[in-house]
């Protein structure tokens, strides 16, 4: 089922004024383009063509770097793609682990096909049965402050489903946001303290 909020207008709120601390990790697609073009921020691992691995890689992420939060932004397709790793996530020490699934109900790279959320599949139903401390769906933005703080604030690791409107914005990137190694060595820089790491592009 599709919902209504407006995703670019969501996720920019939930990024608002955001911690040195916030590690981003964003999934295929709509949520990465969203992400970048609100702020190519260091701290943003882009996963461009890995379907299926924004929380395998944040589960890494979070378990590498326990001082930090970890933030997935990513599709429910994208989601689907991967729903294995919310078992592992469930059974993880990753307190610092939160995942936002924008889900409008279709995929939205491939030509706009219905995902099984538009069915009977509940992501967060099955978030919550791998052992995620909180799971949340949101339909309207009346409660964003409570689902931000949710997201950025609360043990996890925590689960939040927001039903967004099927809508293109187009692709607003900075062109070296798309070149692996970039992203890579950009993320690891801000990241660690292994020093300088050369970005060539």
């Amino acid at each position: 089922m599709t919902g209504t909020i407006d995703r670019k207008k969501f996720v920019t709120e939930i990024l608002a004024n955001r911690s040195e601390d916030l590690l981003v990790v964003s999934g295929l697609g709509s949520s990465t383009y969203d992400v970048a073009d609100i702020e190519d921020n260091p701290r943003n691992f882009y996963l461009w063509g890995a379907m299926g691995q924004a929380v395998p890689v944040a589960i890494g992420l979070a378990v590498a770097q326990p001082d930090k939060r970890v933030l997935v932004i990513t599709g429910d397709g994208e989601m689907l793609m991967g729903l294995g790793a919310l078992s592992a996530a469930g059974n993880a020490p990753v307190r610092n682990l939160a995942v936002l699934v924008l889900d409008n109900g279709h995929y939205s790279e491939t030509g706009g096909q219905p995902t099984h959320t538009s069915g009977s599949t509940d992501i967060g139903g099955v978030a919550a049965q791998c052992g995620f401390k909180v799971t949340r769906a949101i339909s309207d933005m009346d409660s964003i402050l409570e689902i931000k703080s949710a997201l950025l604030d609360v043990d996890g690791p925590v689960m939040v489903v927001a039903k967004v409107a099927l809508k293109t914005y187009g692709a607003i990137v900075e062109p070296q946001t798309r070149i692996g190694h970039y992203i890579a060595a950009r993320f690891r820089m801000a990241t660690t303290d292994r020093g300088e790491v050369a970005l060539d592009r």
